[in-house]
């Protein structure tokens, strides 16, 4: 079948009829791996990476990859060598991404629910900024900072109330109603009020408009709002060193789909980054746009199915690998690794016990045959990462391609992993 025509064709194509990840036959990594196994290119990683940050070039900025998409360790590494910083939404992001050694002044830390425990993480890190999404959220962080001894920086995170048109309702976060951020209009009373906390020190204003946005309208929409709290905090006195806008730059996943206008989005912050004035260094934070387009999630087929009228590939991947079609009706491209000829319509399915557990339905393949190899394309964001353990099915290995070599970088679970936190013994308690 035709193969996505985006930066994926440089890194991820065929060799005669077997596809390959650089120049490693995704049959070899099957052979000495298993399956299901996701794949990462790091050739593709680092293109994306330059991709944007060289089209900013001139612009003081600084990429800081929003871990959520994919955590691995390794990535997190090969990401901060090529100089980006991190985005974290959780304690446990900071403890993954200080492990992959990062330093607290490369980490923005986001997200609208950190708990005392986790902002006292990240003064005791020294973090870059802290992104605060509410009023309830700075009193509670200037009581943290002034136990700890500390002046917490602080980026307000505005909610500019624009309609994004994302692929799902579930990837858009900077519309009305949404949890996510301070509506715009109660942004210059609470930037007032931050101005009598002793422990809090206003360090940025940001953004984010959600995920999967590939042209730059909508945040051309928002930008009026964002430089309206600008304004204020300098009136107030705040001196904002960072623009923080969020990600959400889009990848291509169906054949039909292109790839994000990153020129467009580049021309519109360098314009509004100039406008803005003042000693302001610009942070974005892609995550899908970095690593998505990099993997592949390998999985074999066991059987083939005849039912109702209808073909079924039943593969030994399901949807505790790989949720996204099941939680947002996400659509995948899926190739047959070896390229025999041929052509079935089926629905790819997995041995979950739901009708949910799907990779596609109705999908045009090449035909297949029990023990063949299938890759799910443009699975390196919100794959691994979202994967569990439901129907206690061990999580599957990652494996990161570096040229004509690889390495696997997650073991594959056993099933004794399944247990390991239960425990043998219970040590009752009484109320």
């Amino acid at each position: 079948m035709t193969s996505i025509d985006s930066t994926e064709a440089s890194a991820i194509a065929r060799s005669g009829d077997t596809l390959h990840v650089e120049g490693v036959p995704l049959t070899e990594i099957a052979g000495a791996v298993g399956t299901p196994s996701y794949v990462y290119s790091g050739a593709i990683i680092r293109q994306q990476y330059a991709k944007l940050s060289n089209a900013l070039d001139g612009v003081p900025h600084r990429l800081h990859y929003a871990m959520k998409a994919n955590s691995n360790r390794a990535v997190l590494q090969l990401l901060k060598g090529l100089g980006a910083g991190i985005d974290i939404v959780s304690g446990g992001e900071l403890f993954r991404a200080m492990a992959a050694g990062y330093s607290g002044a490369d980490v923005v830390f986001s997200g609208v629910g950190k708990t005392v425990a986790e902002l006292e993480y990240a003064l005791d890190s020294a973090v870059k900024l802290i992104n605060v999404e509410s009023r309830a959220e700075l009193v509670a962080l200037n009581e943290v900072a002034r136990q700890h001894g500390s002046v917490a920086p602080v980026a307000l995170r505005v909610n500019p109330e624009v309609t994004v048109n994302t692929a799902h309702a579930y990837i858009s976060t900077g519309e009305k109603g949404h949890k996510f951020g301070i509506p715009h209009e109660e942004v210059p009373q609470l930037l007032e009020f931050a101005t009598g906390l002793a422990n809090v020190r206003l360090a940025g204003l940001g953004m984010h408009l959600g995920s999967q946005i590939n042209n730059a309208s909508p945040l051309r929409d928002a930008m009026p709002r964002l430089f309206f709290a600008l304004a204020e905090a300098r009136r107030l006195g705040h001196e904002p060193q960072f623009l923080d806008l969020g990600g959400g730059l889009s990848v291509p996943y169906a054949a039909h789909e292109t790839d994000a206008d990153v020129d467009d989005y580049a021309t519109l912050l360098r314009t509004s980054m100039q406008s803005a004035g003042g000693d302001l260094e610009l942070l974005l934070e892609p995550g899908r746009f970095l690593v998505a387009e990099s993997g592949v999630l390998l999985v074999k087929v066991l059987y083939l199915k005849h039912a109702a009228g209808k073909h079924f590939v039943v593969t030994d991947g399901a949807m505790n690998d790989l949720i996204r079609p099941a939680l947002y009706q996400a659509w995948h491209n899926i190739e047959a690794v070896v390229d025999a000829g041929g052509e079935l319509v089926a629905d790819v399915v997995g041995p979950i016990c739901e009708s949910s557990d799907f990779f596609a339905l109705e999908r045009r393949l090449s035909r297949v045959a029990a023990g063949d190899l299938l890759a799910v394309r443009t699975t390196g964001a919100y794959g691994y990462a979202m994967a569990s353990n439901y129907n206690s099915r061990p999580r599957p290995a990652e494996v990161l391609v570096d040229g004509s070599r690889f390495a696997i970088i997650s073991e594959r679970e056993r099933y004794e992993d399944l247990m390991r936190l239960e425990t043998d013994h219970l040590q009752w308690r009484s109320c």
